[in-house]
């Protein structure tokens, strides 16, 4: 019996639930639209009836929030302090001066396969980061105050979240195994098939299954793949990508155009695949020490793989 897929759009990206019992298809489906309904009234920064907005709104005093934003929040500020910063939560600011203030769906995007800019002219309108530090969030009562001026973004880890969260709920309804992707962040949960999930890693998680890439197995935890090739759009003249260095506010400029991590969940993929596109030249070395198997392709098409990660001579 083969798996069975649905697939549709969510959260400005493409939502995908795998199941191996064709019947159990349409509960796992219902379950996954209801968490990702949650997480888009908790943590999305384009509804201005979020949870999230809410606070942004209120930054400079202390916000009570609900369990799901407060979890949102710890995944982020945990992000964070993983990767000395490399991933940081108060790039909401930074994001909207560089363009990124609103769907992704609406912007202007770049024709064809125009590469990011790298110079930085009027990408110089955006702003480093205030810094995660600042952040208070309280356990009880559930809150968050942020300084004055700050504002989230929790697009680096909220939809990892989502998906683990989501795998984890279909495979406990259904008594089976279950994958919920989320663009390139790919969750699993319950006891893998035979030979695990097959996975096509490539740069663009829309592109069919002969694109260039590599297809690998995965039986548990997750996989996140993250480019600075597909969520692209221009502002004032520049091409942008969603991936910004806290540094300095603007698009990541390293040397990798997009870089795949296995681990033990989709969140700790992810923060992992987004780490090394910002450090650039220093993610092998970062990805080594934490003994993490990840794919890097560079931006000529050179792939480069690390910590038992199975070799691949194609872009």
């Amino acid at each position: 019996m083969s798996p069975a897929t649905r697939s549709w759009e969510a959260l400005g990206t493409t939502a995908l639930v795998r199941v191996e019992d064709p019947a159990r298809l349409d509960a796992a489906a219902e379950l996954v639209a209801a968490e990702l309904a949650r997480i888009d009234a908790a943590a999305s920064r384009f509804r201005p009836d979020s949870e999230l907005e809410q606070v942004n709104a209120a930054a400079g005093r202390f916000t009570r929030i609900g369990p799901l934003l407060y979890e949102a929040i710890a995944v982020a500020l945990r992000a964070a302090a993983l990767t000395d910063g490399a991933v940081d939560p108060t790039l909401g600011q930074a994001l909207r001066l560089a363009g990124y203030s609103r769907d992704y769906a609406e912007l202007e995007h770049p024709a064809g396969d125009e590469p990011p800019s790298t110079e930085r002219r009027r990408v110089l309108t955006a702003t480093r980061a205030p810094g995660w530090t600042e952040v208070r969030l309280t356990a009880d009562p559930p809150g968050v105050a942020l300084p004055a001026g700050v504002r989230l973004d929790l697009g680096a880890t909220a939809k990892a979240l989502a998906a683990d969260r989501a795998a984890a709920q279909v495979a406990a309804e259904i008594d089976g195994a279950a994958l919920v992707a989320l663009g390139g962040d790919i969750a699993v949960a319950g006891p893998a098939p035979a030979g695990g999930w097959l996975i096509h890693v490539t740069d663009d998680h829309r592109s069919t299954p002969d694109a260039p890439g590599q297809t690998v197995a995965i039986a548990a935890g997750g996989l996140a793949t993250s480019s600075t090739t597909t969520r692209r759009w221009r502002h004032e003249g520049e091409v942008m990508h969603h991936i910004l260095d806290p540094a300095t506010g603007a698009p990541a400029d390293g040397p990798w155009r997009t870089v795949s991590v296995s681990a033990a969940s989709c969140v700790d993929a992810n923060i992992a695949s987004t780490a090394a596109i910002v450090l650039g030249h220093g993610a092998s070395g970062w990805l080594n020490e934490r003994g993490l198997a990840a794919r890097l392709v560079g931006r000529d098409g050179d792939v480069h793989v690390l910590g038992g990660w199975p070799e691949d001579q194609c872009p």
